[in-house]
């Protein structure tokens, strides 16, 4: 297991241990802010004319816009209807299911970029930390507890171009 792993397990065992709270796990999550996979993609794409990024890693994106409205979402709506302290678990990701390539694809395109992207398998670009092949997380609990609405990974994915590139 990975120290990135180990982490995220010890976090999740002190909020079980404390007897109340809420873990929401997430993946792929990118926005505005920060280093993450849409902004470098946008950046190479705009400094080089060909990228590589491997295809056969299947998730979903989510942009940490759509992860925030969720969980104050889910905090009002808690508040409001006076819901005592639990421990729950919930999923969140934007819809759609996509790989890297065709995430950093829609990114290049949404960005207006000639940058070639090709496709390669995980094996050949290598990584420190081994990623599983399909990471689509269900969302269903968090949908039908709190009647989340989810938009699809294109279009929060426009939005936060369209945010980046009017900089």
């Amino acid at each position: 297991q990975t120290i990135y792993g180990k982490t995220k397990l010890a976090g999740e065992i002190a909020v079980r241990k404390s007897g109340s709270g809420i873990i929401i796990r997430t993946s792929w999550l990118y926005s505005v802010f920060g280093h993450n996979f849409v902004k470098t993609i946008l950046r190479l794409s705009q400094e080089r004319e060909q990228l590589q990024v491997v295809f056969d890693q299947t998730g979903s994106p989510t942009n940490a816009g759509d992860l925030a409205s969720a969980i104050l979402g889910m905090v009002k709506s808690d508040h409001k209807e006076k819901k005592e302290p639990r421990l729950d678990i919930y999923n969140f990701s934007n819809r759609g299911i996509c790989s890297w390539y065709e995430f950093a694809t829609a990114i290049k395109d949404l960005a207006g970029s000639d940058c070639l992207i090709k496709p390669v398998e995980s094996n050949d670009y290598p990584t420190p930390t081994p990623r599983p092949r399909y990471s689509v997380m269900d969302t269903k609990k968090i949908i039908h507890d709190y009647s989340t609405e989810i938009p699809h990974w294109r279009e929060s994915l426009k939005q936060c171009i369209l945010e980046l590139t009017a900089k």
